[in-house]
């Protein structure tokens, strides 16, 4: 496991993935906060969307348990990093996917990373709303992470949002606890607002909604989209 200098301090949304709570991840999150609360399930939205933009040099970045590259398609075709402010999530990720062999990086995303790696893919699955602050100032995330862009690569990822939604009750109650605790910062987070800042910072930007999920991809050159619905970069 390589550190990087400098990854700050793990903030309250980073902190909660211990051991205990990544044991429960798949079945709290995946199963049944996407299916109930945020109506984006995973194996029939989430799944086939990081699928679909897998590249052969890949970068996960905000692990998780490493459920998506355990179950995608084509990983083992892929050479994979791992990238995440904490260990033990890169721990439980890399374990769970030590077939692939991946690399893993302790790394800040807010922070600048000093690499001449470059990626065919990179993504984001459920980070954005944890961080804290406005869209605006987590846009910088995008940005460190673009010039770790190979040409003609991708950043995708999906985010649950918090303005310009409809939260069922069970999604109400998440969203109230969630930011509460910190481990959410996603109370002003909308679509338009992601939309405009990949705009900013990317030359082809297709997105659209699942529930209370936007996804995203993200290229500086424009490529086919697989889907139709994914075709422009409104939602």
């Amino acid at each position: 496991m390589k550190p990087v200098p400098d990854t700050g301090p793990i903030d309250d949304s980073a902190a909660v993935y211990s051991p205990l709570t990544l044991a429960l991840y798949d079945a709290w999150v995946l199963q049944i906060s996407n299916r109930f609360a945020w109506r984006c399930p995973t194996r029939t939205a989430l799944l086939p969307f990081y699928e679909r933009h897998l590249g052969r040099k890949h970068l996960d970045v905000g692990v998780g348990t490493g459920y998506y590259l355990a179950h995608c398609k084509g990983a083992n075709r892929s050479s994979i990093t791992l990238m995440d402010i904490n260990v033990a999530s890169l721990q439980a990720a890399s374990r769970r996917i030590r077939a692939l062999k991946p690399q893993t990086i302790v790394h800040n995303v807010f922070t600048p990373w000093e690499t001449t790696e470059r990626y065919d893919s990179i993504s984001l699955f459920y980070l954005m709303h944890c961080l804290s602050g406005s869209v605006d100032e987590k846009a910088q995330v995008f940005s460190h992470l673009k010039a770790c862009l190979a040409p003609g690569g991708t950043l995708y990822g999906a985010t649950i949002l918090g303005q310009g939604v409809a939260h069922n009750r069970f999604g109400r109650k998440l969203m109230d606890v969630y930011n509460a605790k910190g481990i959410f910062g996603n109370r002003n987070d909308s679509a338009e607002a992601f939309i405009r800042v990949l705009n900013g910072l990317f030359g082809s930007v297709q997105a659209h909604m699942v529930g209370c999920v936007l996804l995203f991809a993200a290229q500086d050159a424009p490529r086919p989209c697989a889907n139709a619905s994914e075709s422009s970069a409104g939602v």
